[in-house]
């Protein structure tokens, strides 16, 4: 397996944000993470990519609430224990997340803020490669290369931000709410273009607020709520249990 999470937990002082979850995603799946608002998706995206450990660390006697972050459990990444990593030793390995509402830097261009998700590549070649293969899956990128990132509608900061973590020998691309806030018509595109990724054959990990989309893109689906795993299944097995539609997807 090339993603396995066995009984995490993460806490805010005593706030238990994360219960003995478990997920495991297989080397070429496109998996989906679903589940209501707070249930929290983003942060055990957060602890796979090192974030969580990495917070408590440099926030120590500053931010009480972060200062006192409890982690359990154990992730592992091609069979190697990843859960004590910084956040860049977890990239160098090729599991790269793309934050919700993608966060470029808004006062670079579009190509500066994809160069930046280069940094870990090896030579000038490997990156314009990279490039090449960024511009070929969203051509818009390409036309806006030199306007600044903060100018960007919506839907271009969203494709940027999975752009900009194409920009490096990715093995499993970890997406975080890719279409909040966007129109349906620029949602639709987008998640065309998490197809056209997942065609390339780069592992996917989603989590989406949109369980129609999640189900129609992934083979395996998670649903978490409250911080846990309570159901694994494909969209027909979930969509036929009607608690997981009513109580937990909302349909």
């Amino acid at each position: 397996m090339l993603l396995e999470i066995k009984d995490v937990s993460v806490s805010y002082d005593t706030a238990m944000v994360l219960s003995e979850a478990n997920l495991g995603v297989d080397s070429g799946e496109l998996v989906s993470l679903v589940g209501p608002n707070g249930a929290g998706k983003s942060t055990l995206l957060r602890t796979i990519a090192g974030l969580i450990n990495w917070e408590k660390e440099i926030t120590k006697g500053m931010r009480k609430e972060l200062a006192n972050i409890s982690f359990q459990g154990s992730i592992t990444f091609e069979g190697e224990k990843i859960d004590k990593l910084p956040p860049h030793e977890v990239a160098k390995k090729g599991l790269i997340l793309c934050p919700e509402r993608g966060r470029p830097f808004g006062e670079l261009t579009v190509l500066e803020n994809l160069k930046v998700g280069a940094h870990l590549c090896k030579s000038r070649e490997e990156m314009e490669g990279n490039l090449d293969r960024v511009y070929e899956l969203f051509p818009v990128l390409k036309e806006r290369r030199k306007q600044i990132s903060g100018t960007l509608s919506g839907g271009e900061r969203a494709m940027l931000a999975i752009g900009r973590a194409l920009m490096y020998h990715t093995k499993l691309l970890c997406i975080d709410e890719p279409s909040t806030g966007l129109a349906p018509k620029v949602k639709d595109d987008l998640f065309q273009r998490v197809k056209e990724i997942y065609a390339l054959g780069i592992t996917i990990l989603l989590v989406e607020q949109d369980v129609s989309f999640a189900f129609e893109l992934a083979s395996r689906n998670y649903v978490l709520s409250r911080g846990k795993v309570i159901a694994e299944g494909t969209a027909k097995e979930l969509l036929t249990n009607e608690t997981i539609r009513k109580t937990y997807l909302g349909l």
